[in-house]
C-alpha cells in the first residue's frame, strides 16, 4: 500500500490484464455485525481487510467478542443472548458509516453504557434520523457534541415501546434503515414495523442487508420501499461459513479502465459478476450506456473499449450512489457534457463529494455545473496538469486515478494516497499491474557517484517518499560477483563470458529492504568489503555489464523508479529526467566507511580506508566500460557536510520542480 504524502501518475495509454478484488465493504461490515449478534461462531471467508472492517472487528473484540483472524477468514464467535456487556464501554469507529450507524442501534437496543466517536469528518456526518427513531422506542442516546452528530453516549434503556410502526427518514441515507433492520430482531418479541418517511435512497444496499438479514435467518417481510416488517420471535442464526462478494464499487473503476483503455486485450475482474447481490453492479449498464464493451460470468466481468470516445449520458444515479462518482470522471473522455442525477447523498459521505468532485473537476480543466443533487460534466477542451487533492476519501483518489489516461499526456497528482485503505488498500498495485505506456512515460531518477558516497541510503529514501521502485545496481553487481565465486569462477576475462551467461538468469528479488538470490536471503552477504571488491572486478567485464544491462533496464516499472549506481544516468537511464551525482570528500567517504566497520566489529585504518577508496575511484574512472563520471545533465550534490535528510529534501526539490503543474494547483 502507498504511504506517500502523493503519487505522481504518469501519463497512462493503455491497459490490459486480470484483477482480483477485494471484499465488498458493504457486504463486510454487514456480516462482520451479523456474525456478532448470532450465537455460536460463524467463519467468514474473503473478508475484505480495509480501515473499516479494522475498525468494526477492533469494535467487536471490545464488545467481548472473539475475533480470530487468519488471513482473509476471520472466525466470529457472537456474544449471543442474553448479554451483559462491560460498562462502559468506549469503541472508536473512525470514518466507518457501515460500523458507526448499524453499531449505534444495536446497543441502543442491547442495553449498557457505551460512547461511540470517530474521526472529526465522521462527526459531521449526520446520524439524528437514527436517533431520533431510536429514541421513540425509548432508548436514551446524548450527543457529546453537536446535536444531530456524533459523537455519541448510549445508555442503559427502560422498557422498549414496539407496538407503533417507526418512522426513519429515507432520504438522507440508506445506512439509517439498515441499522434499524439489523438491530431490531434482538428485540422482536412482537412483529416490529418500520415505516420510511419520503423517498428511500440507494435501494441496492438495503437489497443487501435483507439478502445478508436471511442468511442470518432473518426474514423480513418489505411493502415495496415503504414499510418492513420484522416478524415477532426472529432470531439471528450463524450459517457457519459464508463468503464475502468481492466489491462492485471498487469494481467500477476497472470496468471503466476498460472502457477507456483496453484497446489490445480486455480488463478482466475476478471476484464479482452480473448476478452479484450488489447494487453497484448496475454500475455495469451506465458503462454500456457510454459505450463500454462488457462480457460477464458468475464471478468475472471482462471489458473493452467500444464505442470511442465514450457516449455523454444523462442518469439518475440514484441505484449506484459510490459508483456513479466514476462516471465522473469517465465524462471527461465523452463527446459531450453528461449529468449524473439523484446524487444528494454524495454530500454526506466521508466529504462532501459533490463539491469536491467539481473543484478537483476543474483544476484538470473540466467544464462543471453542480447543483443541489446533480453533477454536469463536460469534457476539457484542452487539459491541464493537476494535483488532485482527495479529502481523505478514497473514492476521490481512486476515481481520478483514471484522468492519467488522458489523450494530451498530462501529469496527475493524487495527493494522500493512502486514503484507499479504507476500501481498497492495494488499489494502486492493482491499477499499475493492468496499466501501461511506453517507456519513456515511465519517470526514472538516477542517482550516481563514487562508493561510500551514500547513493544508496539517499536513493532508497527518495524511492521510499515518492512511492517508486528502488534499485541497488551495486547490489546485481555484488550479487553476481557472489554466484561467481560460489560457483568456482574467478573474477578476470577468461570466466567473463561465462560470469556473464549467469548473470542474464540471475533469480533476484528485492523485498522489504532484503535481497533474495534463488530464495535465499543473500542481503548480508553482498555488503562485506569482499563483496565490493568483487562486485568492482565482474563491473570492469564488458560481457558481464551487457548481459545487466537489460536486468538493470526491466526495472522500469510504474509509476516510476530511482537507481543508483555508477552508471545509471549515463548508461543504463540516460533519458532520466532528473541526474543526481552524489559525491564527497574521499576524507569524509573514509570516515563514514570506517564507522560502518568499527560498528560492525571490523577493525578498519581511517589512511587505509582513504587509499582504498582512491584506488577504487581511479580504477572505475579509468575502465574502458562505462567509466565513473557524471552524466552531461547531472546535478551535483556534494554531501560532504549534509545530513541525510537534507540530502533527501534537495533531491526532492529538484525533482518538485521539474513538475508540470503547480505545487497548489
Amino acid at each position: 500500500m502507498f504511504t506517500t504524502a502523493f503519487l505522481d501518475l504518469a501519463p497512462l495509454e493503455e491497459a490490459g490484464g486480470t484483477v482480483a478484488l477485494p471484499g465488498s465493504k458493504s457486504i463486510s461490515n454487514r456480516v462482520l455485525l451479523l456474525a456478532a449478534l448470532s450465537g455460536g461462531t460463524t467463519v467468514v471467508h474473503d473478508l475484505l481487510d480495509s480501515d473499516d472492517t479494522r475498525v468494526m472487528l477492533d469494535a467487536l473484540r471490545a464488545l467481548g467478542c472473539g475475533v480470530v483472524a487468519k488471513g482473509s477468514t476471520v472466525e466470529i464467535t457472537g456474544i449471543g443472548t442474553p448479554w451483559i456487556p462491560a460498562s462502559p464501554t468506549r469503541l472508536f469507529l473512525g470514518n466507518a458509516g457501515t460500523a458507526m450507524r448499524p453499531l449505534t442501534a444495536a446497543l441502543a437496543l442491547l442495553g449498557g453504557d457505551f460512547e461511540v466517536s470517530g474521526i472529526p469528518r465522521m462527526h459531521e456526518r449526520p446520524i439524528g434520523d437514527l436517533v431520533d427513531a431510536l429514541r421513540q422506542l425509548g432508548c436514551r442516546i446524548d450527543y457529546l457534541g453537536k446535536d444531530g452528530y456524533p459523537p455519541l453516549r448510549i445508555h442503559p434503556a427502560p422498557a422498549l415501546q414496539l407496538d407503533a410502526p417507526i418512522p426513519v427518514r429515507g432520504d438522507v441515507s440508506s445506512q439509517f434503515l439498515t441499522a434499524l433492520l439489523m438491530a431490531l430482531p434482538l428485540v422482536a418479541t412482537r412483529d416490529i414495523v418500520i415505516e420510511v418517511v419520503g423517498e428511500l435512497i440507494s435501494k441496492p444496499y438495503i437489497e443487501i442487508t435483507l439478502n445478508m438479514l436471511e442468511r442470518f435467518g432473518i426474514a423480513v417481510r418489505r411493502d415495496g420501499w415503504q414499510r418492513f416488517t420484522i416478524p415477532a420471535g426472529s432470531r439471528y442464526r450463524s450459517p457457519g461459513e459464508i463468503h464475502v462478494e468481492a466489491d462492485a464499487s471498487s469494481a467500477s473503476y476497472f470496468i471503466a479502465l476498460g472502457a477507456l483503455a483496453a484497446t489490445s486485450e480486455p480488463v478482466r475482474i475476478e471476484g464479482v459478476g452480473a448476478s452479484s447481490i450488489q447494487g453497484d453492479i448496475r454500475f455495469v449498464e451506465a458503462a454500456q450506456k457510454m459505450g463500454a464493451a462488457v462480457t460477464s460470468g458468475p464471478n468475472w466481468l471482462e471489458i473493452r473499449r467500444g464505442a470511442w470516445p465514450l457516449r455523454a449520458i444523462d442518469l439518475d444515479c440514484n441505484h449506484i450512489p459510490d459508483a456513479a462518482m466514476t462516471l465522473a470522471v469517465m465524462a471527461l473522455y465523452a463527446d459531450g457534457p453528461t449529468t449524473l442525477r439523484n446524487i444528494a447523498s454524495w454530500r454526506v459521505k466521508e466529504t462532501d463529494r459533490l463539491a469536491a468532485m467539481a473543484i478537483e473537476l476543474r483544476k484538470l480543466g473540466v467544464g462543471v455545473e453542480e447543483g443541489a443533487d446533480f453533477l454536469r460534466v463536460t469534457p476539457p477542451a484542452s487539459w491541464r496538469p493537476a494535483s488532485i487533492h482527495t479529502y481523505d476519501d478514497h473514492r476521490m483518489a481512486m476515481c481520478f486515478a483514471l484522468a492519467a489516461f488522458n489523450p494530451a499526456g498530462v501529469h496527475v497528482r493524487i495527493e494522500d494516497p493512502k486514503c484507499v485503505a479504507k476500501t481498497f488498500p492495494e488499489f494502486f498495485e492493482a491499477l499499475f499491474s493492468v496499466a501501461r505506456t511506453g517507456t519513456p512515460h515511465i519517470p526514472v531518477i538516477t542517482v550516481d557517484g563514487p562508493t561510500a558516497s551514500g547513493k544508496g541510503t539517499l536513493a532508497s529514501e527518495v524511492a521510499r517518499r515518492l512511492g517508486y521502485h528502488y534499485l541497488d545496481s551495486g547490489a546485481l553487481y555484488r550479487i553476481t560477483g557472489l554466484a561467481a565465486t560460489r560457483a568456482g569462477l574467478a573474477l578476470d576475462v577468461a570466466h567473463e563470458h561465462t560470469i556473464a551467461r549467469m548473470a542474464e538468469g540471475l533469480p533476484i528479488l528485492f523485498l522489504d529492504g532484503r535481497v533474495i538470490l534463488d530464495g535465499q536471503d543473500v542481503t548480508d552477504a553482498i555488503r562485506t568489503e569482499e563483496a565490493g571488491m568483487n562486485a568492482s572486478r565482474v563491473s570492469a567485464l564488458p560481457a558481464v555489464r551487457t548481459a545487466l544491462v537489460a536486468l538493470q533496464q526491466g526495472f522500469r516499472k510504474l509509476p516510476g523508479l530511482v537507481a543508483d549506481g555508477r552508471d545509471m544516468g549515463t548508461v543504463i537511464f540516460p533519458d532520466a529526467p532528473l541526474k543526481v551525482y552524489l559525491t564527497a570528500s574521499a576524507a569524509q567517504r573514509a570516515e563514514r566507511r570506517h564507522k560502518q566497520l568499527i560498528s560492525k566489529g571490523i577493525s578498519a585504518t581511517l589512511p587505509a580506508l582513504r587509499a582504498d577508496l582512491e584506488a577504487r575511484d581511479a580504477r572505475d574512472s579509468n575502465r574502458s566500460v562505462a567509466p565513473l563520471k557524471p552524466a552531461e545533465d547531472a546535478l551535483l550534490l556534494d554531501n560532504s557536510q549534509q545530513t541525510v535528510e537534507e540530502s533527501v529534501a534537495q533531491v526532492l526539490q529538484w525533482w518538485e520542480q521539474k513538475q508540470a503543474f503547480p505545487r497548489n494547483a
